[in-house]
């Protein structure tokens, strides 16, 4: 049996689908159509990997590395706004470079053992954690408040929705008739 040929209740029911995902997939009429309209990126690379399409290394990285820049946050920043230390940008930079094969696997083996080891290497004492941790909770809850007044019952739809539309630009629709097997 052909997943690439099923109605999406035979896909869903085949594969398990998780029940949330089966239910947006219920609502359109081919597979084809649920990978155009998909909002989770994670639903996205669900499929792709249900099928035997999983993207190359590359392109999962590359697109990692665009949801690290680009992701839109609810305040009309995105991501690499927020993140613009130096070792966000070079580990950004490093992870691209890699992508591209313009980078060794040592090299970013390296970078990821030293900032690591940075973490390691910075003491907090009780007090500071405590405070952080407070601070945290009470700036995730004004969040949560202020996502889900700005966009309604799903806050985290504008990022997701931007992140899937971004990669079906890398992964084209598995269930178009050009991209099949």
């Amino acid at each position: 049996m052909s997943l690439f040929n099923l109605s999406p209740a035979e896909f869903c029911e085949a594969t398990k689908a998780c029940e949330e995902g089966g239910e947006f997939a219920l609502n359109h009429p081919t597979m084809a159509d649920v990978w155009d309209n998909c909002p989770r990126p994670d639903w996205l690379l669900w499929i792709v990997d249900t099928i035997g399409k999983r993207p190359d290394d590359r392109t999962l990285r590359l697109f990692a590395i665009w949801c690290a820049r680009n992701t839109p946050l609810l305040d009309g920043r995105k991501t690499g706004d927020v993140l613009k230390d130096i070792c966000s940008s070079a580990g950004r930079e490093l992870a691209e470079r890699f992508a591209d094969g313009r980078a060794t696997g040592d090299e970013l083996a390296t970078a990821g053992a030293t900032a690591w080891y940075a973490e390691l290497a910075t003491e907090k004492t009780a007090a500071w954690d405590a405070a952080a941790d407070a601070a945290w909770a009470a700036a995730w809850t004004s969040e949560r408040a202020a996502a889900g007044s700005a966009a309604g019952d799903d806050p985290w739809g504008v990022a997701w929705a931007a992140q899937a539309t971004h990669l079906r630009t890398l992964v084209p629709n598995p269930f178009r008739k050009e991209t099949q097997p």
